[in-house]
């Protein structure tokens, strides 16, 4: 975590900078956030919808690009929140503070992961989601081949390490911090449509960064639907993409909460 940190400090150097890397940064960031909130998070976590194993296994390991561990674990935690969220036995128990929800929780003991198997049996039994969540790290390494090679080939200014630099550790750090703003700053600033037993907000900056993940109280209070934007103005990129995957047929039985007022 720390050296992703440095790196993307290093990547913001004059030296690494090229249109080149701002749509390598684009189209990852794209790539792997849509591959937390559509693929881990919305069909996986909570199966919000129904889709073709090629799709869902694409979509998940998307997701592990973003190097949060492997989906075991990511989905595990996450089932495990919502069932005790904002108690004290939730790993990021916002009521703990905005610094203990945003980060902090993780360099510490989890007990939580512990308690994995007992919300993970659906994705044990699969021996691809095991194999992804022992070796999620290596990804990066053809990852970063890649751009390397692109990169001094195509004569990038910057070189096959800007695009490197602008790839990875950059990109995976953004996605870091919008990841934890959705534990911690929907959890502390917005708006509230449902009252739920929990501190979870609507924060539409979040929303925005996040792909639709900062209407969080609507999340929280219908976890199970595919649609978390649910009033007009709450606008949600990853529910458009679910709407495009429907459309296609390749999500099926989509759950759709729809706001009372």
């Amino acid at each position: 975590m720390l050296a992703m940190h440095v790196g993307a400090v290093f990547a913001l150097l004059p030296q690494f900078w090229s249109w080149q890397a701002v749509v390598v940064l684009a189209v990852l960031y794209w790539t792997t956030v849509l591959g937390v909130t559509l693929g881990l998070h919305r069909l996986v976590s909570h199966r919000s919808f129904v889709a073709p194993k090629w799709v869902e296994r694409v979509l998940v390991f998307m997701g592990a690009l973003a190097c949060q561990s492997g989906p075991i674990e990511w989905v595990g935690l996450h089932r495990h929140h919502h069932k005790y969220s904002d108690q004290p036995n939730d790993h990021h128990d916002a009521a703990r503070g905005l610094w203990w929800a945003h980060s902090d929780w993780m360099l510490h003991d989890i007990p939580a992961i512990r308690e994995l198997h007992r919300f993970t049996g659906d994705l044990l039994q699969d021996p691809f989601y095991v194999w992804l969540d022992r070796w999620f790290l290596l990804l990066q390494i053809p990852l970063g081949a890649l751009l390397y090679w692109y990169g001094n080939a195509a004569g990038v200014h910057g070189g096959g390490l800007g695009l490197v630099l602008w790839g990875i550790p950059l990109r995976l750090v953004l996605v870091y911090h919008v990841t934890w703003l959705v534990n911690s700053a929907t959890h502390a600033w917005g708006y509230r449509n449902f009252d739920c037993p929990d501190l979870s907000r609507n924060n539409w900056w979040v929303a925005i960064l996040s792909f639709g993940e900062g209407w969080h109280n609507n999340h929280h209070a219908h976890p199970s639907s595919a649609r978390h934007g649910l009033r007009w103005f709450e606008f949600d990129i990853t529910w458009q993409h679910i709407k495009l995957l429907r459309a296609l047929g390749w999500a099926k039985r989509v759950r759709e909460a729809r706001y009372p007022g």
